[in-house]
């Protein structure tokens, strides 16, 4: 389309030149993203060439999905390409759109999961999808945790049995892991049994507790048991077991005793029990193969039952 002789289309000129409606480009225009060149001696808007680029890179960004204060920052770049504005719009929008994506996976591996289920059980999954966000949050296994752990405990040493402890939901699960994540939540936001301890006794059986000895002294334990646990050995005396009691004893500023085995060996069969927290972080993670997974709680059941089972034989 030529331009007039002063230069300059209409309204409706450079809306039809850039295949917009004329109501577009009187919206980009009241909201000053899109400058006019004059105005003619009856009002009306006048626009040059460098309008209708504009209008064009305006049309672009938006058929991204770029929200208007964005393609106004963008506008304002002095390098004509966008630049750091147009880098940091782009990127924010893929992560919005990457958390977009895991939601909707979330829900069809939930939708799934309804369809496919035995309708008598229905209601009760129902339940427990009802509770989860989708991508679900997990934050209610990292209270569980704050409640479980040390309260004197350093944050460095909690964050790192976080990180081992609390299981990443996958970005694009499968039924039966969505179903476990929903378990995983109904399991740690489920009141304490009254009379039973929420916290393992030997968090408290002493006032000189060093919690970060312990939990240093229990990852390399159960680091060794986990070994063990994939050769498919039972449980049995050795090094990890020696790691296992030493970091129980060191944490308190004791020796590692046949009494003292003994007395922790008590302490800690008489534990609350966290199992199927452990048998559904397995699941969650995909990792279950037919074979014990060695989890935290799986290595720890591993050497409690070695402890217990040396003991007893001590005693006879």
């Amino acid at each position: 389309m030529p331009l007039s002789p002063d230069g300059l289309w209409s309204i409706g000129e450079v809306a039809e030149h850039a295949g917009v409606t004329v109501k577009t480009v009187r919206f980009y225009s009241d909201r000053g993203l899109l400058p006019e060149a004059a105005r003619s001696s009856g009002g009306h808007r006048r626009y040059g060439e460098a309008a209708l680029e504009r209008l064009r890179l305006i049309h672009s960004l938006r058929a991204l999905d770029l929200p208007l204060p964005e393609v106004q920052r963008i506008l304002e770049e002095d390098d004509g390409t966008g630049g750091q504005a147009l880098e940091a719009a782009v990127a924010g929008r893929l992560r919005e759109l990457g958390e977009n994506i895991r939601a909707l996976r979330w829900r069809e591996a939930a939708l799934r999961l309804v369809q496919e289920c035995a309708p008598q059980e229905r209601a009760d999954r129902l339940r427990l999808l009802g509770a989860v966000a989708a991508p679900p949050s997990t934050d209610p296994l990292v209270r569980f945790w704050r409640a479980w752990l040390p309260p004197r405990m350093a944050a460095g040493a909690r964050s790192a049995f976080l990180e081992v402890a609390v299981p990443a939901p996958p970005d694009d699960p499968a039924p039966g892991q969505v179903l476990a994540f929903a378990r995983l939540n109904a399991f740690v936001t489920r009141p304490c049994v009254a009379g039973a301890p929420c916290q393992p006794a030997a968090h408290t059986a002493s006032p000189d507790f060093r919690p970060e000895v312990l939990y240093s002294g229990l990852a390399e334990a159960y680091e060794l048991a986990g070994a063990q646990l994939r050769w498919g050995r039972a449980p049995r005396a050795g090094e990890a077991l020696d790691c296992f009691v030493e970091a129980y004893a060191a944490s308190r500023g004791t020796r590692d005793t046949p009494g003292f085995r003994r007395m922790l060996g008590g302490w800690l069969t008489t534990d609350p029990r966290i199992d199927r927290y452990w048998e559904l972080v397995a699941e969650v993670t995909g990792s279950t193969d037919g074979r014990p997974v060695p989890t935290p709680g799986v290595t720890h059941d591993w050497l409690v039952t070695a402890l217990t089972a040396q003991a007893s034989g001590a005693a006879a």
